[in-house]
């Protein structure tokens, strides 16, 4: 079963349970700083007006860039709402909310694209990129337990031999899932390391392989040297590996995860993102302009210290969490 297929079932299954017995918290609950915003300072404004003017639509324009929804997604949001307006569709303060949501849900539909783990014979590797700092490792584990629980068997590499801690905590998740982590000590040839966890994954018929890598400054040319060549050791084994390239980022940056995924994707043709930290930061905003920007696929979300906090991107229920209730 794809982990996709799997989470869905049991968000399916758990939506389905009296409110007593749910287990997973609403997501506008985990969104609480960055709905604030959205809610608080920019709907609030909105619905309190008696005249949809272009005063209120220049307010409004300001209110999403202070939100983190970024420039280029600010101005495609409200160079379609203006014309609604022109053309009378959008005459009320509901209706401009209603606008809102719909104008913001598009713009993340885009990158709606959860990760499917296709049924191969060989493993298929996903390459986990990022800062240090973002929420990697911590991403991996979750991720590794959300496989494992859907019945895929899982490897996990320590290829951020910078650090020795990268190494500790990554055995210390294996540990916990009770998955096997490839590892050499500290300050190793980081495809090395990953090319010797390929070629176990292969023998033992491993489902997944999950690499972590170094997350220096993603400024330094010496470390995207370094992506680079983990790739191209992976294609000797598998020519069609890594199979998955996901850069974890923490929504907590703002604007700095945007130019985080833009330069790892110029180096390395990102496939996917994880944001994380999304519970304890206003600037979930950040969302929209990364979307807007680079139209990567959004794979999931972090919000919480959970496993299940891990979670699938969803658009509709995303903008939902931020501007309704």
């Amino acid at each position: 079963m794809g982990l996709f297929s799997f989470l869905k079932k049991k968000k399916d299954d758990q939506a389905a349970q009296p409110p007593e017995q749910a287990t997973e918290q609403q997501l506008d609950k985990k969104l609480d700083r960055t709905r604030g915003r959205f809610k608080e300072n920019l709907l609030n404004f909105v619905l309190g007006s008696k005249k949809i003017d272009a005063e209120l639509l220049e307010e409004l324009e300001s209110q999403l860039i202070m939100a983190d929804v970024g420039v280029a997604a600010t101005e495609r949001v409200m160079e379609s709402i203006r014309k609604r307006v022109s053309r009378a569709e959008v005459d009320d303060p509901e209706a401009l909310r209603k606008a809102l949501r719909e104008e913001l849900a598009a713009i993340l539909q885009t990158v709606e694209a959860p990760l499917e783990i296709p049924d191969s014979n060989q493993p298929f590797v996903i390459l986990v990129v990022g800062v240090n700092g973002s929420g990697k490792t911590t991403t991996i584990g979750k991720l590794a337990r959300q496989l494992k629980q859907g019945g895929q068997s899982v490897m996990l590499a320590a290829g951020d031999t910078f650090r020795a801690a990268a190494v500790e905590q990554l055995q210390t998740w294996g540990e916990r899932n009770d998955v096997p982590v490839i590892s050499q000590g500290s300050g190793a040839d980081s495809a090395s390391v990953i090319f010797d966890a390929l070629q176990s994954a292969k023998a033992r018929g491993i489902d997944v392989l999950i690499a972590d890598t170094a997350g220096r400054l993603h400024t330094q040319d010496g470390l995207m040297d370094e992506l680079k060549k983990v790739k191209r050791v992976l294609g000797k084994l598998d020519e069609t590996a890594p199979h998955e390239t996901l850069i974890v980022l923490d929504g907590g940056t703002g604007q700095n995860a945007l130019s985080q995924a833009e330069s790892f994707h110029q180096a390395m043709q990102l496939d996917g993102m994880v944001v994380t930290k999304l519970d304890g930061t206003a600037k979930g905003g950040i969302v929209f302009a990364i979307a807007e920007k680079l139209e990567i696929p959004l794979r999931f979300i972090g919000v919480g210290e959970k496993v299940e906090d891990l979670r699938v991107f969803e658009a509709e229920e995303f903008v939902d969490a931020l501007l309704t209730g």
